[in-house]
């Protein structure tokens, strides 16, 4: 990571924070087949509308989701592919680091 001022730091801390609640990671792989309505990422989700509105108001404020409207409905979709990276990238550092843990554990007696 290159050296960065403290207002970046703050907004990557506020992106990353953004991140870093299960609801809105559900909601990134739902977006992730492609943009939806907030009444279809609603019943993705088997969620409430409020709840699904709330999280979607905290990624698009990070800048990691888009909207549009139509008609009565607005449309969600990812705003930049390299969320989704971002988002592979950590998934397959938590797998890593999960098998090594097990490793770990089995080589301890702990499994």
């Amino acid at each position: 990571m290159k050296k960065l001022g403290t207002d970046a730091i703050e907004q990557v801390a506020a992106y990353f924070r953004a991140l870093a609640e299960p609801q809105r990671l559900r909601l990134l792989s739902e977006l992730r087949q492609g943009e939806r309505s907030v009444g279809q990422l609603v019943e993705a989700l088997g969620a409430t509308q409020s709840n699904v509105s709330k999280h979607l108001e905290v990624l698009f404020d990070a800048g990691l989701l888009s909207r549009e409207r139509r008609g009565t409905s607005t449309v969600y979709r990812i705003a930049e592919a390299e969320t989704l990276q971002l988002c592979d990238l950590v998934c397959g550092n938590v797998v890593r680091i999960a098998a090594r843990r097990a490793g770990r554990d089995l080589r301890l007696g702990r499994g």
